[in-house]
């Protein structure tokens, strides 16, 4: 007689387990604790085996003979439902672990361990937070071009035009990365191109009128704040190398004796070690803050802990507290000033003031500062920098 959902509840433990019988092998197990569970009893290549479907109530009677009735048609299409579910078990678990996520884990640890910044790891660990958890569970091979289109236009709703363009980029990566590995055969990112809104190119504000400069070099000599801001800031000019490499900056870069800073190509934007001569006055500088943080890893520590440098944004910050706004100077601009006026100059050689900007010289495979075809040039172009700020400050433009 078929089970009722009456029958079922009135079904009470008793010492021993035993069976409540539904039809076409299907049957309630009840157990002396007092769970209750499904069980489809059936023969298969002539050995009877059982399959497990699942406790009562979270299964209830309709979905139990539902299950049964699907595993009656797998038998009838030669099928062991028993083997059936264990492969889609593992089926889920390899997708599980072929989501999204953790591929983009999988390749940003590989990028890690092939000598990737720490900040360009940052980056992508950021890029896949803002993808989202929900996204990032999804199987990197069933997710589509629209799901992903979707996420993109997130950003771009709120208006970071940038942020979703470098997504788009981000999950290219991605997918490539999964594709070379085996686990997809396309990349949904490569359909998207086109489909976004290109952002507006932004150049970084600068000052690049001399008399101006000089201004800005005595508001510099007037901050106040913190040690390590202050002679950031003051350093700042006269090495002109990017904010972030500047702000990460470590004493054992520094060789006092030879007058020259030495970074690492992890730290590069190029992915080439890069050597900065160093002038009296950066050496004074220097000096002055190897006497406060000398006996540290950074030279510009953060004002919250010495194992880490001050915040990509806090020369901007002290820019604005000293009355400029974003758009008339930023810390990246001092690049921009130095190379429009050393230009002007017209005393240096173009591809020698490239060079000192680390920008790459088509042709260019000089990685050792000794060995730089213009190593000499740019020492000597960086004293003259150093007094032309001097002359700058003290209100002198000729």
């Amino acid at each position: 007689m078929a089970l009722t959902d009456t029958a079922i509840r009135n079904a009470k433990p008793k010492t021993r387990p035993y069976k409540v019988a539904d039809s076409q092998g299907l049957y309630l197990l009840v157990n002396p604790g007092g769970s209750k569970l499904w069980r489809v009893k059936y023969r298969f290549n002539g050995v009877e085996r059982k399959l497990a479907l699942g406790p009562y109530p979270e299964i209830t009677l309709a979905e139990a003979r539902s299950a049964r009735d699907k595993a009656r048609r797998q038998l009838a299409h030669s099928i062991d439902p028993s083997a059936a579910k264990k492969q889609a078990r593992i089926a889920a678990s390899v997708a599980a672990s072929n989501s999204f996520a953790s591929i983009a884990e999988e390749l940003i640890n590989k990028r890690e361990t092939e000598g990737a910044s720490p900040r360009t790891i940052e980056k992508h660990q950021w890029l896949l937070r803002l993808l989202g958890s929900e996204f990032g569970r999804r199987p990197v091979s069933e997710i589509t071009p629209a799901e992903l289109l979707h996420e993109l236009k997130k950003q771009e709703r709120r208006g970071k035009l940038e942020t979703a363009r470098r997504l788009r980029a981000f999950a290219s990566r991605v997918f490539r990365y999964a594709a070379a590995t085996a686990r997809a055969d396309r990349d949904p990112a490569q359909m998207l191109q086109g489909a976004l809104i290109q952002p507006t190119v932004k150049h970084f504000s600068a000052i690049t009128d001399p008399h101006q400069f000089g201004g800005l070099l005595r508001a510099i000599d007037d901050y106040q704040g913190d040690p390590a801001v202050m002679h950031a800031l003051k350093l700042t000019p006269h090495v002109f190398q990017r904010p972030g490499e500047l702000r990460q900056m470590e004493w054992t870069e520094i060789d006092f004796e030879k007058a020259v800073w030495t970074l690492p190509e992890e730290k590069m934007k190029m992915r080439q070690p890069h050597a900065v001569p160093l002038s009296c006055q950066t050496l004074a500088i220097l000096e002055s803050m190897r006497a406060l943080t000398g006996r540290g890893k950074y030279v510009f520590p953060s004002i919250r802990t010495r194992s880490r440098p001050i915040s990509e944004n806090t020369v901007n910050a002290a820019l604005r507290r000293m009355g400029y706004t974003k758009d008339q100077m930023t810390a990246h601009g001092f690049r921009t000033s130095a190379s429009s006026l050393l230009n002007e100059s017209g005393k240096w050689n173009p591809d020698a003031i490239e060079r000192a900007l680390a920008h790459m010289i088509p042709g260019s495979v000089r990685r050792i500062y000794n060995q730089s075809a213009y190593w000499s040039e740019r020492v000597e172009m960086a004293q003259w920098w150093s007094n032309f700020l001097d002359q700058l400050r003290e209100g002198e433009t000729k």
